[in-house]
Parts: C-alpha cells; structure tokens; sequence
C-alpha cells in the first residue's frame, strides 16, 4: 500500500481487490445456491506525471483482463492513456446503476474495454474523449472468456474487432434545480472477416443525458450501432458464451435512481430502475429485446450489495437466443432474483 504522504503528493502505488458471491432464482430454469462469483486483483500508481491501473478476474471456469493501462498527465485537466481501457462512448462510466447493467452492456457499447489510445480532457463544464482501438482486448475473436462483450469469431459469423476510432464531448450546466450534462458520442471502424481476409464497416452513434439534483439521478440515452455484414447477424461473446445479435439497432435507456437520505446501520442505499431496449433496423427473424432491472444497491464498510429483480423479453441473459433475435417462445417475459455480496478491499 502506498505511504499516506506518498498518497497526499499522488505519488506511490495502491493494492487491492475484491470478492464476491451470487445468489440467483429464476422463473426460466433452475436456480442455484449462494456461490462464490468472482475474485479480482486491483493496482494502479503514480510517480509524477506518470500513473497506471491495471484489474484482472477470476470467474467460474475462465480468467480475464478487466483493465490494463500506462498514462501520462498532460496538465490539470487532461491525459493521454494506453492499453486496455474503458472504450468512451455513451453515459459514462456507465448508463445504468445496476449489477446487471443495460442492454447496451450485452451489444458491447456500454462498459467496453478494448485494446487502444485515448486522449481525454475535462472541467466543470466541458469533457472531451478521442480514442484510436486497435482491436478488442485479447485481438481474437476466438477467446469468449472475457469480461466485456466483443465481436466472435464463430461458424456462421467468422468475425473479429480491428480498428475503430471514437470521439466523445459532454457539456455540464445548471438545470432545473440541478447539474445536467448532455452529450454526443461516435465511432467509425472495421471487423474482419477471418475466412476471406476482407472488412466490414462498424458504426455508431449516442445522444447521452444525466440529470442530478440533491438525492435523484436520471439517466437517458439514445444510440444506434451497425455493422455492415450480410445476413443482419453477428455474434458477440463473453463470459464463455457467444450468442447472435442484430447488425444493426437502436438501442435507448432511461434510468431512475434514488439515493436514500437515512441509510441506518447501512453507510450509504440507492434505488433504481433502469428500463432499456433493442430496436433492430430491419432484417429476417429478428425481434425487439427488452431489458428492465428493478434494485437497491447497499453500502457498508467494505461489503457492497445489489438485490435486483430483472425482466427480460427475447433477451440473451433470461433464456432468450441472442439480443434482436427473433425464436419460438422468445416473446414472453422472464425474470430473476438476483443478489450479489463483494466485498472490496
């Protein structure tokens, strides 16, 4: 751990880390007891304008880089980082307050981390992100134990990320009693086909909103995402499981929370819900998918926990075949229970 004077200059090197366990119940299939979910390693550090932050995980059956990456501070207000790192797109660091995440989670446009270069600049009122990626954190779509979601290289959809650029500016203001920030977020790149060697383009777009005033938050976004492949497929994967997509949606959220005043024994609980949903653009056998997650997050000392009851109509994580793909008996709702217990350190 670092020094408390090394910690006052920002100079020196923390350790940490975190483990956690699950309990989910299901209305789809069958449910399991309270199992370990995963074990992490945190380190990050500075000396002088030099800093780093790596995270690396472990779950059940497979191991992943979460993070991985060296920056330089530039000034005050701006850096420039490289390695695996947050992807910035959309609301960050993410559009949902949730254990589950958004829909955007599972069409790797939310929380994404990748292999690349970001310059980032930020104040009070104005933040900017351009990042150049190179490919997705592992460069192979043929590694499915990961922790964020990327393009899969499998028998129908032959595919892998390669480079892509992205551009990102958010403005803060005074609004209605509180602090609104509003945002635009774009990005321009490729996916390879591995069996001919050719490229197919990979777009999109997000229009981003938060609003805070004392103990609310409201989130909304709007985005939309293609890749220009023929069949209006690919296949996505993470956490050892590949599943289809449609090629091309729009994908929009709005998100409730709200922090509890009186916490008690707790030190801090916030409540929310967060709705999201996947329109594809057109396509045979395709379908909307649904996402919605209803919750309470608690905090005391150094146990987090989330209790979330989430709903999912044609959506991949409740039995469903993909996200945007249409199946038999896809179209009604499913739900879980789910509780997760970390404890970080």
């Amino acid at each position: 751990m670092a020094t408390a004077q090394a910690e006052e200059a920002g100079d020196g090197i923390d350790l940490g880390g975190a483990v956690r366990f699950n309990y989910g119940w299901l209305d789809y299939g069958p449910s399991g007891g309270f199992d370990p979910e995963l074990v992490r390693i945190d380190a990050k550090g500075r000396h002088g304008d030099a800093f780093f932050s790596l995270q690396y995980r472990w779950y059940d059956g497979f191991d992943a880089v979460h993070h991985a990456y060296a920056g330089w501070s530039l000034d005050d207000d701006s850096d420039i980082r490289v390695g695996v790192q947050q992807v910035p797109f959309g609301l960050l660091p993410y559009a949902s307050q949730s254990f589950w995440f958004g829909s955007g989670y599972y069409l790797g446009i939310e929380d994404d981390y990748d292999l690349g270069l970001v310059w980032r600049r930020g104040d009070a009122r104005h933040q900017w992100h351009a990042g150049v990626f190179a490919a997705d954190e592992y460069g192979t779509g043929s590694r499915p134990g990961r922790y964020s979601f990327d393009v899969a290289n499998t028998g129908a959809h032959p595919y892998r990320e390669r480079e892509r650029i992205n551009l990102r500016y958010q403005y803060t203001s005074d609004a209605a009693g509180g602090e609104m920030a509003l945002g635009v977020s774009l990005f321009s790149g490729r996916i390879e086909d591995r069996r001919s060697g050719g490229h197919h383009g990979h777009h999109g777009a997000s229009l981003h909103g938060q609003w805070r005033r004392d103990a609310w938050t409201v989130q909304a976004q709007w985005a939309r995402y293609r890749y220009d492949v023929p069949g209006g497929r690919v296949s996505l994967s993470a956490f050892l499981f590949p599943f289809d997509i449609a090629a091309e949606a729009d994908v929009s959220s709005i998100n409730v929370a709200y922090a509890v005043p009186r916490s008690g024994w707790f030190d801090g609980i916030t409540c929310y819900n967060n709705l999201s949903s996947t329109q594809p653009a057109g396509g045979a056998e395709l379908k909307p998918s649904w996402q919605n997650v209803t919750g309470c997050s608690f905090a005391k000392d150094r146990m987090f926990t989330y209790v979330d009851w989430i709903a999912g109509r044609n959506m991949w994580f409740v039995g469903g075949p993909g996200v945007g793909i249409e199946a038999p008996g896809s179209d009604r709702w499913r739900s879980r229970l789910n509780i997760n217990v970390g404890f970080y350190f």
